[in-house]
């Protein structure tokens, strides 16, 4: 496997970066996984839905967790307010908004009930593990890893029309008001990608540190694979649901 890492005599160019970066998604990002696949192909039943939407929900309600998380770290003004906008899109601006209340608006249109979804209670433990491993991971390593790990969002758009597109023709329970929590995330993440990799190859410079941030990178993409790896283990093959987690 080439994980593009910098070699060990001089840093990549930024152009050579972005391209490594780019890179890693298209090795490991999470649109290639097999669930993902079954998912947005129509193949999987009402209930392994609901579990997928249950299930990302609490990486939905973290991100905010991990931003703030970051912003508390952030040395300037300008890079605080540059950040913050996620929070707002996440959590909103005033109750009934953002992010988070459109994920609750999905998971109710699948079937669910929103306390349920809202205590996660019932999510499976690998969705747990990873994505409180993604909250640690921003707190404790530096700014730029930080940053660096936002950038699967580089490969964000195009998974987006394809879920929508391909879960509005397979499945007769969803509509596009279902699916709304995504119409903005097609301007909201190339937005914030703009920043983000415009900060990462501006000061990803030396060896070490473009070798941190492909690292952080590929640790994101992980933590997106790890959750897949979670909802297929459960509820597809050999669906192995663990004590206490969503029954369909």
């Amino acid at each position: 496997m080439n994980d593009m890492t910098p070699p060990a005599h001089a840093p990549l160019s930024p152009g050579e970066l972005e391209a490594a970066l780019r890179a890693v998604g298209a090795e490991r990002y999470h649109n290639l996984h097999p669930f993902h696949r079954r998912l947005h192909g129509g193949q999987c039943t009402r209930g392994q839905v609901q579990a997928w939407a249950l299930n990302r929900y609490y990486y939905q309600s973290r991100i905010p967790a991990k931003d703030a998380a970051l912003i508390s770290r952030l040395p300037t003004a300008e890079l605080r307010r540059e950040w913050r906008r996620r929070l707002l899109d996440h959590d909103g601006d005033a109750p009934g908004t953002g992010g988070i209340e459109r994920w609750l608006k999905l998971a109710e249109g699948v079937g669910l009930d929103r306390a349920t979804v809202e205590s996660t209670e019932a999510i499976l433990p690998g969705t747990r593990f990873a994505v409180d491993a993604y909250v640690t991971f921003v707190r404790e390593n530096s700014v730029l890893e930080a940053i660096a790990s936002s950038l699967t969002e580089m490969f964000s758009p195009g998974i987006i029309s394809e879920r929508v597109s391909g879960m509005l023709k397979h499945y007769d329970f969803i509509t596009e008001t279902t699916l709304a929590y995504f119409t903005p995330r097609l301007t909201q993440a190339p937005r914030d990608v703009d920043f983000a990799l415009g900060y990462v190859l501006q000061h990803a410079r030396s060896v070490e540190q473009q070798a941190a941030v492909l690292a952080a990178l590929r640790f994101k993409c992980d933590v997106l694979w790890s959750q897949l790896d979670a909802l297929d283990y459960a509820y597809v093959s050999p669906g192995n649901i663990p004590p206490g987690a969503f029954v369909p």
